[in-house]
């Protein structure tokens, strides 16, 4: 198995543990992230929200599936079940990852997911009704930046 996808498995098995802690340290410090939620995180931004995320978990199931890498590039396919803490409903969120690598780290990483699937799970019929809209997902998206911001300035003390 090539490093870069023992590192993506290794990443994997830490989110499934909800080891946050781990899983930023597969990260270059210049790291970029991104999906339909958390966009265009940058450096610490990015392990710090795996770890928020980690820590909020409280019936986490994560499974991985078609990791492959070489040296510069790779991909995993993975799932998440779990309640949405906000509204206590029950999400399944299917999503596909693409990465790129320097020097045996993540340095993008990008997931791709049905925003308006994932609303109407997590928030229920305002989330199917309104998911689709700007409106809605920039709201969420709002809502998720300023959580990670708390987070990270709790964190640093």
């Amino acid at each position: 198995m090539h490093p870069n996808a023992e590192l993506l498995t290794g990443f994997y098995r830490a989110f499934a543990a909800k080891d946050g802690a781990a899983m930023a340290s597969a990260y270059d410090p210049e790291a970029r992230f991104s999906d339909p939620v958390f966009t265009d995180l940058l450096g610490a931004e990015v392990g710090a929200m795996w770890q928020m995320l980690c820590a909020r978990a409280t019936d986490l199931r994560v499974e991985a599936s078609g990791i492959s890498a070489d040296d510069l590039n790779g991909r995993a396919h993975w799932e998440a079940w779990y309640t949405f803490t906000k509204t206590g409903r029950k999400v399944h969120n299917v999503i596909d990852a693409i990465f790129e690598f320097r020097d045996g780290k993540i340095i993008t990483h990008r997931d791709d997911f049905d925003l308006w699937r994932w609303a109407g799970m997590a928030l229920g019929p305002s989330g199917k009704l309104l998911g689709w809209t700007p409106f809605l997902q920039n709201a969420v998206r709002k809502e998720a930046r300023a959580g990670l911001a708390k987070y990270m300035a709790k964190a640093s003390g």
